[in-house]
């Protein structure tokens, strides 16, 4: 059902109004703050339209209203004045040496949190599943340290608990058929063309470089994280931590991460700014909070997502533009790196 530009004005200044002091909005407030030369009756009918067609509820506690999940979808879809963000001043807290990629993108994260005044979180580039050099070396008995080289050049570390303790010689030797072998495959490929050669390698020798496979797989997938910042600002938001419910669901989000990366990658494959609001979509883990984001690019293909986690009675017009900005300037800066 279309809004007439009435209720897009009143429902426009409600939403403002409560995103402002959290309180319900009531009649007598929107004659005054709206603009529009109408009777307070004028007005409750025109509200009670809006609830009816559920863009703002009736909290039990108050006569005035407050927007609902679909009362925030169509302010910051439709009637919502995003703010003019200065670019230049943006960039110029976001400078870091370009071939640091990592410290650029926990500038980021950490800009995104300062300008916001909530998280900012930042999806790390995926990496190639696969492996440019693996080294073993023997720690204490069946206590063995794998060292993996991406084909970028950086060194994750996995430490392996095994069944036998090899030799160094016998670690060498595994680890030089790993390398003349498989070298720049996946890991995946690498599992598959293994389990064929395990027939001719010594059973010890096949598990470790089992073991090797799966432990290298797992620590490329663990650095294809995400860099969060700010976390504890949302200690301060009310709408966010009145309750122990609403806390451990913010905390098992950030601890587990599985929903917010499913959140990310969905991000990742629209473009511009998304907006996710706690209530509407299932991908938000509470009915107060909502994300904002962005994807970024390298050398025009994108490989990740950014974005503000704050409350769902956030100040849109700013955060939209500070995620946007953002996530051009990670952008040019990692195309450069």
């Amino acid at each position: 059902m279309q809004l007439d530009n009435r209720a897009q004005t009143l429902l426009k200044a409600l939403v403002e109004r409560y995103i402002a002091d959290g309180q319900p909005v009531g009649s007598r407030a929107l004659s005054k703050i709206s603009g529009l030369d109408l009777s307070p009756a004028t007005i409750r009918n025109i509200m009670a339209d809006l609830e009816e067609m559920g863009y703002v509820s009736s909290p039990h506690t108050s006569a005035g209203r407050i927007p609902t999940p679909r009362g925030y979808r169509i302010f910051v879809d439709t009637l919502l004045t995003v703010q003019h963000i200065d670019e230049h001043a943006v960039d110029a807290r976001m400078r870091l040496p370009s071939h640091q990629p990592q410290k650029v993108i926990a500038n980021a994260a950490q800009m995104l949190s300062s300008l916001s005044q909530f998280a900012g979180v930042v999806q790390s580039p995926r990496r190639e599943s696969a492996f440019q050099q693996i080294e073993f070396l023997r720690l204490s008995e069946k206590r063995i340290l794998l060292v993996l080289v991406d084909p970028r050049g950086d060194v994750q570390n996995r430490l392996l608990l095994t069944d036998v303790d090899y030799s160094p010689s016998e670690l060498v030797q595994s680890a030089n058929y790993l390398n003349q072998h498989f070298a720049g495959l996946s890991f995946d490929e690498v599992r598959t063309r293994l389990t064929g050669e395990l027939r001719q390698l010594r059973e010890d020798m096949g598990r470790l470089m089992q073991a090797a496979v799966e432990a290298g797989s797992e620590a490329l997938a663990e650095a294809d994280n995400m860099v969060i910042s700010g976390e504890r600002n949302l200690l301060s938001v009310a709408d966010l931590s009145s309750n122990m419910t609403s806390l451990r669901q913010m905390f098992e989000m950030f601890e587990q991460r599985t929903g917010l990366m499913q959140l990310l990658d969905v991000s990742s494959k629209a473009g511009g700014v998304q907006i996710f609001i706690g209530g509407e979509s299932k991908l938000v883990p509470m009915d107060e909070m909502s994300i904002v984001t962005a994807p970024y690019e390298v050398n025009g293909k994108i490989v990740g997502t950014l974005g503000v986690i704050g409350p769902t009675r956030m100040a849109y017009e700013r955060v939209i533009p500070i995620v946007d900005i953002t996530a051009k300037l990670l952008s040019n800066a990692l195309s450069h790196t």
